[in-house]
């Protein structure tokens, strides 16, 4: 009985991770494709060889 509950919690767990590290690789997108935008729309903008971030 006990090893059935362990088996079942390590099963939550590493469900749970899964779920965590699939929503990283989303947020992990979101962010690529927003910084890709970024670079187009203030690129065009500028003169050549200005930088578009401010740091």
């Amino acid at each position: 009985m006990l090893l059935l509950v362990l088996v079942l919690l390590l099963a939550l767990v590493l469900a749970g991770v899964g779920f965590a590290v699939h929503l990283l690789w989303w947020v992990a997108l979101a962010v690529l494709v927003l910084w890709l935008l970024g670079f187009v729309f203030s690129a065009g903008g500028r003169s050549h060889g200005s930088r578009w971030y401010r740091w």
